[in-house]
Order: structure tokens, then C-alpha cells, then sequence
């Protein structure tokens, strides 16, 4: 039986090297403390032995642990994984996160917490402990879960707040959620709709709210009344079916729909269906998120592109440069998001238009 090869590890270097081990350790970290001469002298015993430096060994120096935590709601996340309908929030934020945390040397770790929890102090001071992050990433609805920023403020972690518009605690970062709306509306409002419904998102997200206040500041630009057009779901697809159930059983139906998920917008396009309505010589619907569901349904719903990855990628940014002490930026980040354009949007027939 063959033997299997003993793993090179930091000692072997250190020994190679003639070095101690947080010497090694400190070239690995790129310290700038270390001579150039001991740096050459230990990077050619890496080379030498193929050495892959470890984040144990990344940690040997105790300044950092190259590890970033990203937090998401467990109860909704888990749910979208089981539904197996095509949701990739998850997906985008790792995409844009690991690949930003692999230019670095970091590594991102995805953590699951129940932000209605009574043990969320508790699951979030496991975590910590065990992987000693260099950052957090929270995201809706854990970064404005007063109960999560106040315990995160006191373990002087770097932590960036995905969602988040507010002061105090942590690294703002936003998606544009009201501008995205603004823009929705907007792009509505130019192709000549006048009545443009909107089916909110779930109250416990502050960005439903911000969304909501998006539509209403492009509808009063506009001269456009509000009145019976706002319908509240909670981003399920079942909300979706009574909101835009609602909306279009009116006396006076909007010509357009917002909806501020794809599970709502797919749900509206439905009840459109069983009403005799065709998309989009009928009913116009724009969804947010644009997700891969949004791609194949008929026809391919325009979205509001949520720039997930990038927003991750960002937070990484300043979580990295927060642990350099480099200036971070005065206020809120803002990532915008962009329109996607498919066969879901036309202008309104004849009664809408004026």
C-alpha cells in the first residue's frame, strides 16, 4: 500500500528557514515589521517545499484570522433552499463575496441565525468564538435587528450592514432599494402608464419600505395618484396571488404592476393568466431581484437587477480596509441597481394613455 505524503506544514518552513515560527507566520501576513532579507529567506523554503500557508498558520501572528462571516436569516433562507424555485440571493452574495475575499487571502463563511431568535446573542457569540472573523456581514433583516448591531458594537469587529440606511453601528451599505423603485416607476410612466400599481414586500424589511417610498415619490413627479394602487404581500408567492388578486379586481385596474420580488411578480403573472389579461399588451409587470425564475417564465419578466454580488463584494471591501484602519467612507455606500429588459413591458392600451 502506497503511503500517503506527509503535508508540509508551517514547522517544516520555520525549520528549513532556520526561523521561529511567528517569523514565518509574520511573512505569510505580509507584515511590514519583517526585513526584506528574512522574507526572501522564508518565501524560498515556501517555494521550496510547496508550502500552502494555512489560516491557522495566517492567525499564528494574532492580528488577523483571514475569515469574514457572513450572517443570513436562517428561517427564510432555509426555506428558499428547500422550495428549490430558483432563488439565489445566497448565490450572488457568495459569488461576489468569496471571489473579493480570494483577491485578499480571506476566506467567507456563510452563517445561518433566526433573527426572531431568543438565543441570537448567543448563536452569535458561538460563532464568533469559534471562527474569530476579521468581519461580519449582515444582512435584511439582521442589519437593522437592534438586539444584533448593539451585541456586534461591543466585540469591536468591523461589520458592514447590507440594507441598512441607518446611523450608529457598523458600515452602511445600500442597494438603491428607493431609487430602484423611483426607476421602475419611471421606466413605466415614460412607455405613457398612468395607473402603476405596486405590491409591497414584508413589513419586518425596511427596505419595503423604502421601495414603497420610491413609487409614491415617482408617481407624485409624475402629477399620478396613489390611491388604490398599493397592495401589501410579504415576498411569498401566495402574497403575491391576493395582492394582485386585489389590484386588478378594482373598478379601476392599474395598467401596470411593481412587484417587489419574482415570487410576487410570477404570482401576478398568473392571476393575469386566469384573468384573461395578456402580459404585456394587457398588464405590464416589472419584478425586482431578477432572479434565474424570471428568465424562462412567458414572457421573460422585465426586473430590477439587485447588484447582490457587487453589494458583497463591497462589504468585503471595507471590512478588509476597516481592519487596515484605512479611511472608510463618510455615510452610506450605495450600490446602484439596473433595469432589465424583456418582453413584460408595453404601453398601455388605449383607456391608460393621456
Amino acid at each position: 500500500m502506497a503511503r500517503r505524503r506527509q503535508a508540509v506544514t508551517i514547522k517544516h518552513v520555520a525549520a528549513d528557514a532556520g526561523v521561529s515560527l511567528q517569523t514565518v507566520s509574520r511573512v505569510i501576513n505580509n507584515e511590514p515589521t519583517v526585513r526584506e532579507e528574512m522574507k526572501a529567506r522564508v518565501q524560498a523554503s515556501i517555494d521550496r517545499l510547496g508550502y500552502v500557508p494555512s489560516i491557522a498558520a495566517q492567525r499564528m501572528s494574532g492580528s488577523r484570522s483571514y475569515l469574514i462571516i457572513a450572517v443570513n436569516d436562517r428561517e427564510r433562507t432555509i426555506a428558499d433552499w428547500q422550495a428549490r424555485q430558483g432563488t439565489d440571493w445566497v448565490d450572488q452574495m457568495l459569488l461576489g463575496g468569496m471571489l473579493k475575499c480570494s483577491e485578499h487571502g480571506y476566506r467567507l463563511i456563510l452563517e445561518l441565525v433566526d433573527t426572531h431568535s431568543d438565543h441570537v446573542e448567543r448563536e452569535l457569540l458561538a460563532a464568533i468564538a469559534a471562527l474569530q472573523p476579521d468581519g461580519i456581514i449582515l444582512t435584511p433583516p439582521h442589519s437593522d435587528n437592534a438586539q444584533i448591531v448593539d451585541l456586534l458594537a461591543t466585540q469591536r469587529i468591523p461589520f458592514v450592514r447590507i440594507g441598512s440606511h441607518q446611523n450608529g453601528a457598523g458600515i452602511p451599505v445600500s442597494m438603491d432599494d428607493e431609487g430602484s423603485a423611483r426607476t421602475a416607476t419611471d421606466y413605466l410612466i415614460e412607455r405613457g402608464h398612468r395607473r402603476i400599481g405596486f405590491i409591497a414586500g414584508s413589513a419586518e424589511y425596511n427596505l419595503s419600505a423604502w421601495r414603497i417610498d420610491g413609487w409614491r415619490t415617482a408617481m407624485a413627479g409624475a402629477g399620478l395618484d396613489c390611491e388604490g394602487l398599493l397592495a401589501q404581500g410579504d415576498f411569498s408567492y401566495a402574497s403575491g396571488e391576493a395582492a394582485a388578486t386585489a389590484l386588478l379586481g378594482a373598478d379601476n385596474p392599474p395598467s401596470a404592476i411593481i412587484a417587489s420580488n419574482d415570487q410576487m411578480a410570477l404570482a401576478t403573472l398568473e392571476v393575469a393568466r386566469l384573468r384573461g389579461l395578456r402580459v404585456p399588451e394587457d398588464l405590464s409587470i416589472i419584478s425586482f431581484d431578477n432572479t434565474p425564475l424570471v428568465h424562462f417564465t412567458q414572457p421573460p419578466l422585465t426586473a430590477v437587477d439587485q447588484p447582490i454580488a457587487a453589494t458583497a463584494s463591497k462589504a468585503v471591501e471595507l471590512i478588509i480596509a476597516a481592519q487596515k484602519g484605512d479611511e472608510l467612507p463618510d455615510g452610506l455606500t450605495v450600490i446602484s441597481a439596473a433595469i432589465v429588459e424583456r418582453g413584460s413591458v408595453a404601453p398601455p392600451s388605449g383607456a391608460d394613455i393621456g
